[in-house]
């Protein structure tokens, strides 16, 4: 690598580690943001009723792992349906609620930064600044992905790096993952930044305290949402059970184990082993 692009790469990590010195294209009017939540959070509470509608019982048996409830001993249909629905309903809700996350901080960047829609597979948004293009890809979590899909966001940035390069008005390219919770420093890694919970708030904002002004906004209803959910809820869980006691117990009342590990992993037929 030539020592004038090396430089080049470091004073683009310099500015990111180094928010302080971004000039941004307009200040952030944090009553919008609490517009933007208010209006948005309706949205992912209706998104939880409907998804808690929608679940059935042979689905729910089918995604969850029945070994596991066996082995913690649970006897009675309605502590199973319970433990069962209440892991679909938790997996639900963080994929709900990431995607708020990622619209949340997708706003706020177009409204400071200016920013747009990438076109580009994977990558959300995407602004310029100093001669520098920021292509940024959104997670809710650190912990997101296996290791496969690490490995295509990887691909996906390497891939709009290029592509943006190869135009004539783009000089350098700067990849970030942002995070919106977690307390890990910024890193870099796979070619591009890490930037994560308050430091990614930060950097797309240029408010230090923007990570926690935007807790208060969503507590908007929040307690008559979660009454409602937890109402649809309640009678979901009963009708379940209802229906489990039908199929997989027997006429004294005990859990017939055997039939719901045939639903959840009986496959030998589907796909039988060549010998």
């Amino acid at each position: 690598m030539r020592t004038g692009t090396k430089r080049t790469q470091n004073h683009a990590s310099k500015e990111i580690a180094d928010m302080k010195q971004l000039d941004f294209v307009k200040p952030l009017d944090l009553k919008e943001v609490e517009k933007f939540v208010a209006s948005h959070i309706a949205k992912f509470h209706q998104r939880r009723l409907e998804s808690a509608g929608k679940m059935d019982l042979k689905a729910i048996l089918k995604r969850k792992n029945p070994y596991l409830f066996r082995a913690k001993n649970m006897n009675r249909a309605g502590d199973l349906i319970n433990g069962f629905l209440d892991a679909a309903i938790s997996s639900s809700e963080e994929e709900i609620f990431g995607d708020f996350l990622e619209d949340l901080a997708i706003f706020i960047a177009k409204e400071t930064y200016g920013a747009e829609k990438s076109p580009a597979p994977g990558i959300d948004f995407q602004f310029n600044k100093d001669g520098i293009t920021y292509i940024v890809s959104v997670k809710s979590g650190p912990n997101w992905g296996n290791s496969s899909q690490q490995d295509k966001q990887e691909e996906n940035f390497k891939r709009a790096t290029k592509v943006l390069k190869g135009s004539s008005h783009t000089r350098h390219v700067e990849a970030i993952l942002g995070i919106c919770y977690g307390k890990t420093r910024t890193t870099s890694l796979r070619g591009y930044q890490k930037i994560v919970g308050q430091n990614f708030w930060y950097f797309i904002s240029g408010n230090e305290n923007l990570y926690t002004d935007i807790i208060k906004p969503l507590g908007h209803r929040a307690k008559e949402c979660n009454e409602e959910f937890q109402a649809k809820r309640d009678a979901l869980a009963n009708r379940l059970t209802m229906e489990f006691m039908k199929e997989f117990c027997d006429e004294n009342g005990y859990i017939n184990w055997i039939r719901l590990i045939q639903l959840n992993s009986g496959n030998l037929h589907l796909n039988p082993i060549i010998h």
